[in-house]
């Protein structure tokens, strides 16, 4: 009994399918609307069967009035007899007015049809089948003058055979139709219920632990492979955010133990030296700001999590995000004349963004703070070291560039570096944690927008692209000097 209740069961889920039971619907209303063509049509024919019989009726009395008025009564016998003679569907009958039989090529008919002048559709027989009245006519009757009826007809056997037939092909295209439409109903159902029973055994192995496992597209393009490419995409941004959870919590690990134990190591030095007031105030000093140095990385941290996560969209408005690159810049002013760095600033009126005014300032307040901390060295040790902050609009994008003039990034490195607490051997003798480029790398993608390092030949070239609004007015390119 094993089988049969498993292909009873598989019957069960594949009726209950979507597919199925649209694909049904569907048949549904294509078998109802053949139905009612098919009918249609087979009205329709008989309609017109029936006009062309009353047309015939009509063209025959016409003759036969033609007749009657040339020569009477015996005139009209004499033509009824010669063409009752004739072989056809054509029907005659004179009679006198009692009713009884003076020529013609019908025997029988029923009770009170030659009483009702006018036209009938009924049964008769024809001369020599006796009294069995087993055909129909439609038949016109008129009383002639002194009382003598003549009946004009046509058999209706040769409509009655086409509707029949007509029948038959209704009856045989309908079951045809609904055969048709249940086969392709099961078929489609069926494919796609394997397709689904696939990705429900992929989806199975995910919940089970394989984040790697990703759903099949059949190349069709149709709406179950958009939904397979778009899982696939939620899985791939899953995955992005469970691997930067553990290299946050590895790099929590690692980077931060060294701050932490010097903050302990500190603590421990003061417990033990501590007859010394000046010494004790010098190492509570030393561990608040090494704590302040911890609460920065872990603010930094939580705001990265944040904007990948897609948290930060509250407070997003438009704003012009050249003026905010030019009150960065200007911000820093008196930080590069400190550090001999000049600093050059192009930037565009009307280049609107909608997003994060604090987030795109802090973006480039990191930018530049490298750009200064990194690119005081230049090739020529006799010139100044410049630093380069531009804002323009490009190809319905805005793009925030910072670009300095110091050692750069090898090129294999530019991508490691965007990651958390990604520090190169040359950067570790300078202060940092490894996040300034890992938070600019989050606000540009919840500002649906790219952030790339470049070689700026010398130097490096951090470009910061934006989707733009459109501009409300644009202003020549103002330029600062610091």
């Amino acid at each position: 009994m094993a089988a049969p209740d498993g292909v009873l069961a598989r019957l069960g889920t594949l009726f209950r399918t979507t597919a199925f039971k649209l694909s049904l619907a569907y048949l549904l209303v294509f078998a109802a609307f053949a139905f009612f063509a098919l009918g249609y049509v087979a009205w329709n024919a008989r309609r017109v069967l029936d006009d062309q019989i009353v047309s015939t009726i009509e063209a025959e009395i016409n003759g036969l009035s033609d007749q009657y008025a040339a020569g009477g009564i015996r005139r009209l016998v004499s033509v009824v007899e010669r063409r009752s003679r004739e072989p056809g569907a054509s029907l005659y009958l004179v009679t006198t007015p009692a009713g009884e039989h003076v020529v013609g090529n019908v025997e029988t008919l029923p009770p009170g049809v030659l009483a009702e002048p006018g036209q009938t559709e009924t049964a008769y027989s024809r001369v020599g089948d006796g009294d069995r009245l087993d055909h129909r006519a439609i038949v016109r009757i008129f009383t002639l003058p002194g009382g003598f009826r003549l009946l004009v007809g046509r058999d209706v056997e040769e409509r009655d055979r086409l509707r029949a037939v007509i029948g038959r092909a209704f009856a045989w295209s309908l079951m045809l139709v609904v055969g048709l439409g249940f086969l392709g109903s099961w078929f489609i159902a069926q494919r796609v219920l394997k397709r689904v029973d696939h990705m429900t055994e992929i989806t199975r192995g995910i919940m089970a632990g394989d984040l790697d496992g990703r759903l099949t597209l059949a190349g069709t393009g149709d709406e179950l492979d958009r939904l397979a490419s778009n899982l696939n995409a939620m899985l791939d941004r899953i995955g992005e955010l469970m691997r930067g959870m553990r290299e946050v919590s590895d790099n929590i690990a690692h980077d931060l133990k060294t701050p932490l134990t010097r903050l302990r190591n500190k603590a421990d030095a003061a417990l033990r030296e501590g007859n010394d007031p000046d010494a004790l105030r010098a190492a509570l000093e030393a561990n608040i700001e090494e704590s302040d140095n911890l609460i920065r990385v872990f603010n930094a941290l939580l705001m990265i999590a944040r904007l990948e996560a897609g948290n930060a969209r509250e407070g997003l408005a438009d704003f012009d995000a050249g003026a905010v690159a030019l009150e960065v810049a200007e911000l820093y002013e008196a930080v590069a004349e400190e550090r001999g760095v000049g600093l050059r600033a192009e930037i565009e009126d009307g280049l609107l963004l909608h997003g994060s005014r604090e987030l795109i300032g802090q973006a480039m307040a990191n930018l530049i703070d490298n750009a200064l901390k990194y690119g005081q060295t230049t090739p020529d040790p006799a010139s100044q070291p410049v630093v380069r902050v531009t804002a323009r609009r490009e190809d319905g994008t805005v793009v925030l560039t910072v670009a300095d003039q110091g050692e750069g990034i090898p090129e294999a490195d530019r991508g490691r570096v965007l990651e958390r607490f990604v520090r190169l051997e040359t950067a570790r003798t300078r202060p940092g944690f490894g996040l300034g480029l890992s938070l600019v790398n989050a606000v540009a993608r919840l500002h649906q927008g790219t952030f790339a390092l470049e070689d700026a030949a010398p130097g490096l070239r951090a470009v910061l692209r934006m989707p733009a609004l459109a501009p409300r007015e644009v202003q020549p390119p103002r330029e600062t000097t610091a």
